[in-house]
């Protein structure tokens, strides 16, 4: 609970370690676990293709495209629960995705994310 403390509004580097930036805004650990936040891909940014494990439960994320880049950035998942220009809503535990390197411009994206069915375990999502 201190390292959610302590990186609330700070800008820190993605966890895949591929030039994308990541601002947490919030989130809870009970009664659902969550998260939320401002994610910042400039130019030269990727994300290679990955999953996001959770120790239990189901884990789903909603990402709110706010600017897409001029040029490249682009959400990868073969099968999403939800895609549109805007709006891509997976499950990051089971469907391996990714974004393409961005071109031109900065991508800026809104990531909410949550566990269902993680009762009693400190599990967090995390972007």
């Amino acid at each position: 609970m201190a390292g959610f403390w302590r990186n609330l509004w700070r800008w820190q580097r993605g966890r895949q370690g591929s030039g994308y930036d990541k601002l947490l805004l919030g989130g809870t650990l009970w009664p659902l676990p969550c998260d939320c936040y401002l994610l910042r891909f400039p130019t030269g940014a990727s994300v290679p293709p990955h999953t996001d494990r959770v120790e239990q439960g189901c884990h789903y994320r909603l990402n709110i495209i706010l600017r897409p880049a001029r040029k490249g950035g682009d959400f990868v998942c073969a099968r999403p629960m939800h895609a549109s220009r805007r709006i891509k809503l997976f499950r990051p535990d089971v469907e391996e995705h990714s974004v393409t390197m961005i071109e031109e411009g900065t991508r800026w994206v809104l990531s909410i994310g949550w566990v269902r069915g993680a009762r009693g375990a400190v599990t967090r999502p995390a972007a």
